[in-house]
């Protein structure tokens, strides 16, 4: 789980609240027809933008937020690995009762192209051409909440304007009229408060994680393309975790290689050690 979304957003409010209170009564900064505003007129416009179809995934959207780990290279490529060193000493068909385990149905895909002999070119050609269809799809729903940062300070921004318009539409030149306006402009700027409040702790964190749960994701495939083609063309299993690793950043590539070696090194050592006292 990765709840630095949810606790940014928390603690962001929570220094907000705290400043409020800080300088003077929370009351202040509080104002229901602003707030109706700047969330009736953000999220009317951004339904007004994207199709049901994308919108109906909103609630995906938060689940993928917090959920952390679900595509981890690691255990992928050890996987890849060992479909390598099966196929090698059995063949491709081997493979497909081991696909038929998998519940990630582009890997199971991926392998059952292999396994039915096609062309390595329209394997890569297939393969990722789903993963660019599925960027797009990603990208589009990102876009929603990129559309609500940009909506929600326009919406603040005429929340305002409309309580400027009320606040000099009530002047006038009566005794005690102008003791009012500092009272009624304070108001009409909680509105854009509420606007950048909501663009910047709200619309913007989710967009981003969004993205990198995106680019996740495009590189967990881009490794299973990588690996069931090296399959396909007989490689070495151990070459072909090399090159897979390849693709990680320098932290992972340690941990993976260190686990392969790791033990062979001991037992080197320690062969070194019995030779000398011999």
């Amino acid at each position: 789980m990765d709840i630095t979304t949810i606790l940014g957003i928390v603690i962001g409010f929570g220094v907000f609240v705290g400043g409020c209170l800080s300088s003077g009564s929370l009351g202040n900064f509080w104002d229901l027809p602003s707030l109706l505003i700047v969330i009736g007129g953000t999220l009317a416009a951004v339904v007004a933008c994207f199709p049901l179809s994308t919108l109906k995934n909103i609630p995906k959207h938060f689940k993928l937020v917090i959920s952390g780990g679900k595509h981890q290279p690691g255990p992928l490529i050890e996987s890849l690995v060992e479909f390598a060193q099966l196929a090698r000493k059995n063949g491709l068909l081997a493979l497909e009762e081991k696909a038929n385990e998998l519940e990630d149905p582009f890997f199971k895909r991926s392998i059952m192209l292999i396994v039915d002999a096609v062309e390595a070119e329209k394997v890569k050609e297939v393969l990722e051409a789903e993963v660019e269809s599925m960027a797009e799809r990603h990208a589009e729903e990102a876009a929603i909440y990129e559309k609500g940062a940009a909506f929600a300070p326009a919406f603040g921004m005429m929340g305002t304007l409309v309580g400027l318009i009320n606040m000099l539409k009530g002047l006038n030149l009566s005794e005690g009229a102008s003791d009012t306006i500092g009272q009624n402009m304070s108001v009409a700027l909680v509105t854009t408060l509420y606007g950048v409040i909501f663009a910047n702790l709200i619309f913007t964190p989710i967009g981003k994680k969004l993205d990198i749960r995106n680019t996740e994701e495009i590189l967990y495939r881009q490794i299973i393309i990588d690996g069931v083609l090296g399959i396909q063309a007989g490689d070495n299993p151990k070459s072909l975790k090399e090159r897979l690793v390849s693709s990680l950043s320098s932290k992972q590539q340690a941990l993976l290689l260190e686990s392969e070696g790791g033990g062979g090194g001991g037992k080197e050592k320690k062969s070194k050690k019995s030779k000398g006292k011999d």
